[in-house]
């Protein structure tokens, strides 16, 4: 495989890996407004055809990149996200308990979001 491409379709609420001209994994988030603005990844997927090669890491990183040139915080509920995070806390700075708790709430006042 070529060198994989991280791009954000925000519109789709996806993050997305893509490697020879196909998507190979993505982590579907959404973006939380209040209490505070947030990123909020859900599920985090790679095709098993690429399995093993870095790409939810990557991902992973890139979103909490993209949470820091945009000024926001990530709240992680997707299980693969959190502990990406625990292992990395030098770039994926922990949301705080309220922020969590509201993320819960919206996903769980929209569920066929995800």
């Amino acid at each position: 495989m070529s060198e994989t491409e991280i791009r954000d379709d925000r519109a789709a609420g996806r993050l997305e890996a893509v490697g020879d001209g196909e998507v190979v994994g993505h982590i579907e988030y959404f973006v939380l407004e209040s209490p505070a603005r947030a990123l909020v990844p859900v599920h985090t997927i790679v095709e098993p055809a690429h399995e093993g090669k870095g790409i939810a890491g990557s991902l992973a990183r890139e979103l909490y990149a993209l949470a820091e040139r945009e000024g926001v915080t990530v709240a992680p509920l997707c299980p693969y996200v959190v502990k990406w995070a625990e292992r990395h806390p030098e770039v994926a700075p922990p949301a705080g308990p309220a922020l969590l708790s509201a993320a819960k709430d919206w996903l769980r006042a929209h569920p066929d979001r995800f």
